[in-house]
């Protein structure tokens, strides 16, 4: 599946996100969101069990992230 998606950060999260940018080195805002969430989608998935609980887990740590509503 391709496409993509806008996310909108804001205020002090926006500031974060930029200073672990520069600490890290990445190239972009886009860039270290991009990495942030592959890393966070493969430890929830290798964390096993069944998918749709899989899901349920990815979807309540985005929400709860403020990624998603």
């Amino acid at each position: 599946m391709f496409g993509s998606y806008k996310v909108k950060l804001e205020g002090n999260l926006l500031d974060d996100v930029r200073a672990c940018v520069k600490a890290g080195g990445y190239e972009s805002v886009d860039e270290f969101v991009v990495r942030v969430l592959e890393k966070e989608i493969q430890k929830i998935l290798r964390s096993g069990g069944d998918e749709e609980r899989s899901k349920e887990l990815i979807r309540k740590r985005l929400q709860g992230l403020g990624y998603i509503e």
